[in-house]
């Protein structure tokens, strides 16, 4: 459903991460071997949370994300991890070790954390997506180096989409989490909270793992009673997003509250209040008063909390 609404927000932004271009080319998986040999390859650096980046005053942003397969695998140490082709060429993901941050930023190369560059721009939107599969996909290798049948060490195949076990014969597959963020309303007024590790005045969405044997509408309602004490009726999607810290898919959906007084769950929450529209407004254009905002742009939650300023009901 949606209302009139007198804010001027501006031209929506761009959600972050999503519109991976790549054509993942499944097919080609057995071939990476001979694919990054190839001219044209190239690949992207990761260490845990860092991204690293090339200077260039050519590239949208300032940066160019993309190594030629010599470079990227003079600092990485680990398997390259096909993506996919873009427009025929092969695309990588390679991991540096946490230690060649420092010899890394000697060289010229700029270091920084993936939400960081993503908020900053500091490389073009279309990056963002590969970026994204490439850091999930190694954060799930680098917590699934052991077989959960029997234990023993597995090895990479299908070019990093699959490990298998030598010694049981299981097969183990990249998984992502789902998680619910909901923006709960009440007639004119949002709900939002607040963790302790928030940065100072910052507000958003509630939001909590999807759990075995339940929906996104289940999930939805329990984690807002569980966090906030508010039950909620009718919940209808909005959109998805990745989320590569470590390798989630935010699931953002709209949710009409059936009650309004808030009781919180200590454990996962420091606050949580109604906030009317006009001040929703004021925390995404960052003019409140109190000095209180919401995420950027990058994150689902802005966008949900933008749609509800902007009359999107559930």
């Amino acid at each position: 459903m949606l209302a009139s609404s007198p804010f001027d927000l501006g031209p929506r932004p761009t959600l972050g991460y999503i519109g991976n271009p790549l054509d993942r080319a499944a097919q080609r998986r057995g071939e990476a071997e001979a694919l990054a040999r190839r001219a044209d390859a190239r690949a992207y650096l990761l260490g845990g949370e860092l991204v690293a980046l090339q200077p260039s005053a050519a590239a949208e942003g300032g940066h160019d994300p993309l190594f030629t397969m010599d470079a990227a695998q003079g600092w990485g140490d680990a398997e390259p991890l096909f993506l996919g082709l873009s427009d025929g060429a092969p695309r990588f993901g390679l991991a540096f070790p946490p230690d060649a941050r420092e010899r890394m930023e000697a060289a010229g190369l700029v270091v920084n954390d993936l939400r960081s560059v993503a908020v900053a721009g500091l490389v073009a939107g279309h990056h963002l997506g590969p970026i994204a599969c490439a850091k999930a996909l190694h954060a799930w290798h680098q917590r699934h180096r052991f077989c959960s049948n029997c234990g023993a060490p597995t090895r990479i195949v299908d070019a990093g989409w699959r490990r298998d076990c030598p010694s049981c014969g299981g097969q183990h597959f990249p998984r992502t989490d789902p998680v619910a963020i909901m923006l709960t309303y009440s007639g004119d007024r949002c709900l939002l909270g607040r963790q302790p590790r928030f940065a100072p005045d910052m507000w958003s969405c509630l939001a909590g793992f999807v759990e075995p044997g339940e929906t996104f509408e289940e999930a939805v309602r329990r984690e807002t009673w569980e966090e906030a004490g508010i039950t909620t009726g009718k919940v209808s999607y909005h959109s998805a997003q990745p989320w590569p810290f470590p390798m989630s898919l935010m699931i953002g959906c709209l949710a009409e509250a059936t009650s309004t007084d808030i009781v919180i769950d200590t454990t996962e929450l420091e606050a949580a209040r109604w906030f009317d529209r006009a001040e929703a407004a004021a925390m995404l254009m960052r003019t409140h008063p109190g000095g209180l905002y919401v995420p950027p742009p990058v994150a689902i939650a802005h966008h949900l909390i933008r749609a509800f300023v902007e009359g999107v009901t559930a």
